[in-house]
């Protein structure tokens, strides 16, 4: 198993963003296409990327600090629903929020797949964050 991390600056408060975090309308603003989320531990996470119906559950929900899911892929054997884990942690700065992303427990395979679709939402998540328009989304998995 492994692990991705990355991390973003978002020019606007972290109640703001955490919003984008555990909202419908504030997740497809800048990843997937639907979004049934129930914030509270044990809560759902049903999030459609690019076709793909990722599954898992709220772990942790701290407003406006942390939020932690399962991830995984309805119907996958390779990482099935809620297999990996994602956190998110948010950190006030001057500017606005830093946001540190851990997705970890992947299997090594998943690895450069996830890194890739992260490249893509992250700067889509900085931007409707901050109030702006994330645009559509093009982005595609790698091929296996």
């Amino acid at each position: 198993m492994d692990e991705f991390t990355d991390s973003i600056g978002i020019a606007a408060p972290p109640e703001a963003v955490f919003a984008y975090l555990t909202t419908a309308e504030g997740m497809t603003a800048w990843m997937g296409e639907y979004a049934d989320l129930d914030p509270v531990p044990g809560g759902r996470f049903a999030v459609n990327i690019a076709g793909y119906p990722v599954r898992g559950e709220f772990l942790h929900v701290e407003p406006p600090h942390r939020v932690v899911v399962s991830w995984g892929f309805a119907g996958s054997d390779e990482l099935p629903a809620g297999a990996s884990t994602v956190e998110f942690r948010l950190t006030p700065t001057r500017e606005g929020t830093r946001v540190d992303l851990r997705h970890y427990d992947l299997p090594d395979a998943q690895v450069p797949g996830h890194a890739d679709g992260w490249a893509n939402f992250l700067p889509r998540l900085a931007a409707a964050g901050a109030g702006g328009n994330a645009g559509p989304d093009y982005w595609l998995p790698l091929p296996h």
